[in-house]
């Protein structure tokens, strides 16, 4: 088969005829339909550091972890009914699905857990990829395969809005306009919040951000945000998302942060950070990380889709076929007012 193959840190990745997957006993063969590229596979692409904790990304790797197929192979252990034909999207890890972690629906913290872009699992910028059948869920079906490639970075949006504990009625800062903050501010919306503020340095992606249920974007490069919540809101945030992940994003969320409120870090970070703790003491600020996701927020994802309650599909704003997706890969390492690029490698 075809794949998107990564050959080294900051090198284009590369069309390469590779091995056609062969199923585990309880695993699924996927024909992809749908792959979107995720800003954690571009800073990954550039910045991986296993002395930081994060996982080294081998040569040969295949990434891409947003996805949904068809089946095409069944293992002989599968269960749960499944069949070619099957329209499905899975959890970009498998665990051993008998563990605390994974009853518990986090089998990403499973001991024996295979994540996908290692060697031994490859990833789905690809025409086939393998999945692990206990971490699959079949798309309903008024959901697209666009839709179904949106369930994992809107898991992730929905984890981390539940992690700031959010009530009704709340004002609330989105640091950053890219895929997981506007998965965050569907969420918010979701969940009853008043003023969703959303602010960027690209002052077309905070605009678009009105889009998926915020109430107001800043352009960041012009406006003091701080002053600027207020004078919308007549109030500060009582939570803050940093959804940038970048060295001094923290620092400067905290900076924005008004007493007592609470801040979610969203963005991946793959790089050494620092910041004043003094400051975020003083003002008594709480601080919690959000990191993906558990098998029940796949679950509503998919429901809440099904049933028409949140957009997902407005999301994708270009496609891509295998041949020219390195090329698409590396534009999207610049800004630029898309917001979902989806690889169709069919």
């Amino acid at each position: 088969m075809k794949a998107a193959v990564f050959s080294e840190p900051g090198a284009p990745l590369t069309v390469e005829s590779v091995a056609d997957p062969e199923p585990g006993p309880a695993d699924l063969i996927l024909k992809v339909h749908a792959c979107g590229i995720c800003g954690t596979d571009l800073h990954w692409s550039d910045n991986a550091d296993p002395s930081v904790g994060w996982r080294h990304l081998e040569r040969g790797a295949v990434m891409g972890h947003e996805f949904s197929g068809e089946v095409v192979e069944v293992g002989k252990d599968a269960g749960s009914g499944w069949k070619i034909g099957d329209r499905v999207t899975a959890q970009p890890f498998s665990g051993c699905g008998r563990c605390p972690a994974c009853l518990a629906g986090r089998a990403y913290r499973c001991q024996s857990v295979t994540n996908r872009a290692s060697l031994a699992q490859p990833g789905a910028y690809a025409e086939y990829t393998r999945v692990g059948a206990n971490a699959s869920f079949r798309l309903p079906e008024a959901a697209s395969f666009d839709e179904g490639a949106l369930v994992e970075p809107l898991a992730v949006g929905l984890n981390a809005v539940e992690k700031a504990r959010m009530q009704p009625g709340d004002t609330v800062l989105i640091v950053g306009a890219g895929p997981v903050g506007l998965a965050v501010a569907t969420w918010c919306r979701f969940f009853g919040a008043r003023h969703i503020i959303v602010s960027d340095l690209v002052s077309a992606r905070a605009d678009q951000a009105t889009r998926f249920g915020a109430t107001a974007a800043i352009d960041a490069s012009r406006e003091d945000v701080r002053s600027t919540v207020e004078a919308i809101s007549g109030t500060q945030p009582r939570v803050i998302f940093d959804c940038v992940g970048v060295p001094g994003s923290l620092q400067a969320v905290i900076d924005q942060a008004p007493f007592d409120a609470h801040i979610v870090v969203v963005g991946l970070c793959m790089a050494s950070d620092t910041f004043f703790p003094t400051k975020a003491l003083t003002k008594e600020l709480s601080l919690d990380f959000a990191f993906v996701y558990r098998r029940e927020h796949f679950a509503m994802v998919l429901d809440m889709i099904g049933a028409r309650r949140i957009d997902a599909a407005s999301m994708v704003t270009d496609h891509t076929d295998l041949a020219n997706f390195p090329d698409a890969f590396q534009a999207l390492k610049t800004p630029s007012q898309d917001i979902k690029v989806m690889l169709s490698p069919g």
